[in-house]
C-alpha cells in the first residue's frame, strides 16, 4: 500500500500520539480494500470486524427502518469508520456504503482494542474522538429541532463553504438525493428550498451551488458555531 496512505493516517489526531511500535503492529495487520461506487462497507446490527480507515473516496453513513432509509452523514478522508462499535464491542448502529470509488485500510478490530488497552496516548485520542462524535450528535439534533428545512440547507451551504476555505461555490461529490436525506427532507423539498434561497443569492445547477450574495444568505441562515461546529461562523 502507498506510504502516503499511512503518512496521512499517522497525521490524524487519532493516531498522531500512538507509539511507533504500536502503530507498526496495526499497520502490519491491515488489509487494503479498493471499492467501487455503491459498495456496501458496514451493516447496522452487525458487529464490526475491522476499523475501516477511509483514505480515498467518500462514504455515506445511513440507517434503515421499516422500509425507509435516511442518510446520517457523508464522510471523506481521512476518517475512521465504526470506532465506537470497535471499542465497546457492540453492534453497529448505522450502515455505510461508498458514494465514489474508494480505498479503505481495514484494521482488525481486536488489534485496535489491544492497542487501546496498552497505549495510553492512543486511548486518550480515542476518548477525544468519541467525545467529538457525541458533540456532533448534539449539533445534529439541535439543527433538526431548531431550524426549518430551508434554514438547515442555508446553514449547510455556509458551513460547507467555510470548511472548503471560505469559497462561495460548492461542487457536490454526491447526488442531491443524499443531500436531501442528510438534511432531513424529501428530494422535492430540497428543490423547492433551493429555489426559495435564490432570493438570498443562491444559484444551483446540477451538482454545483453558487453563493452570489454571501451577506444576505448569512442574515437568513443565522449561522451559530454551537450548532454548525465551525469557528468564525457565528
Amino acid at each position: 500500500m502507498p506510504h502516503s496512505d499511512w503518512d496521512s493516517v499517522r497525521a490524524t489526531p487519532l493516531f498522531a500520539s500512538m507509539s511507533d511500535a504500536n502503530f507498526r503492529v496495526l499497520r502490519d495487520a491491515t488489509v487494503v480494500h479498493r471499492l467501487p461506487k455503491n459498495a456496501a462497507l458496514l451493516k447496522e446490527g452487525e458487529r464490526p470486524r475491522f476499523l475501516n480507515l477511509l483514505v480515498e473516496g467518500s462514504v455515506e453513513l445511513f440507517g434503515c427502518h421499516n422500509g425507509q432509509a435516511a442518510t446520517i452523514d457523508v464522510v471523506e478522508p481521512v476518517s475512521a469508520l465504526a470506532l465506537p462499535g470497535i471499542i465497546r464491542g457492540g453492534v453497529l448502529l448505522k450502515s455505510a456504503r461508498t458514494v465514489a470509488p474508494s480505498r479503505v485500510l481495514a484494521v482488525p478490530a481486536e488489534a485496535v482494542r489491544e492497542a487501546f488497552r496498552r497505549d495510553a496516548a492512543f486511548a486518550r485520542a480515542v476518548a477525544e474522538q468519541l467525545a467529538e462524535c457525541y458533540a456532533e450528535t448534539v449539533r445534529l439534533l439541535m439543527n433538526e429541532k431548531l431550524r426549518t428545512s430551508t434554514e438547515r440547507l442555508a446553514a449547510w451551504i455556509l458551513r460547507t463553504c467555510m470548511i472548503q476555505g471560505n469559497k462561495t461555490s460548492i461542487e457536490l461529490k454526491f447526488n442531491k438525493r443524499i443531500l436531501a436525506s442528510r438534511l432531513g427532507m424529501a428530494p422535492e423539498n430540497l428543490s423547492r428550498n433551493l429555489a426559495y434561497l435564490e432570493r438570498y443569492g443562491v444559484k444551483s445547477e446540477g451538482r454545483g451551488i453558487q453563493i452570489e450574495d454571501l451577506q444576505s444568505l448569512q442574515e437568513f441562515a443565522k449561522p451559530n458555531a454551537l450548532i454548525d461546529g465551525v469557528s468564525g461562523t457565528a
